[in-house]
């Protein structure tokens, strides 16, 4: 299974793309996409939708996960984000790729077994998880990464729970 793990924003989307085979894992590209802070909004939704797609066309994708959107603080950041996150699930769509969406609670809890885990944690669990060198350098990466992971278990689980 190849799953395409997405943490939402404007500024910068995190993305990781991993294969789930034979119970292991392995990441197979991850990072960020980017955009200009003194860009139109607009230009940026669309930079945001091209570079997707061009991620998109270098893999078989079973599914994507994607951050489910949580804030508690600055509603129009919020806006901002929900604007790009629908983007993003819109250009998902438009590519027939099936679209879940996980809690950060949720990633947590697949991650570390422990809703409430620190960052590091779950970088240090992604790095394991995945046999990464290194850790990725930005939070966005790391947690899209761990929203695939959190995909797949998910998925493990919901078999499981068929063959009983």
């Amino acid at each position: 299974m190849i799953v395409l793990g997405i943490d939402p924003g404007y500024g910068r989307v995190g993305y990781g793309v991993i294969e789930y085979k034979k119970n292991r894992y392995r990441a197979l590209e991850y990072g960020s996409i980017t955009t200009e802070a003194n860009s139109n909004f607009v230009e940026r939704l669309y930079k945001i939708e091209l570079d997707l797609k061009e991620i998109i066309s270098r893999y078989k994708i079973d599914a994507s996960s994607i951050e489910d959107l949580y804030f508690n603080t600055n509603s129009k950041t919020a806006i901002k984000v929900a604007e790009a996150r629908g983007v993003i699930l819109n250009t998902l769509y438009k590519e027939n790729i099936p679209i879940f969406e996980y809690t950060p609670l949720q990633a947590k809890l697949a991650i570390v077994g422990y809703g409430r885990a620190e960052k590091i944690q779950v970088k240090n669990m992604v790095k394991e998880f995945l046999h990464l060198e290194k850790m990725p350098k930005l939070d966005d990466t790391t947690d899209a990464l761990a929203i695939a992971i959190c995909h797949t278990h998910h998925r493990r689980f919901e078999s499981f729970a068929k063959v009983k």
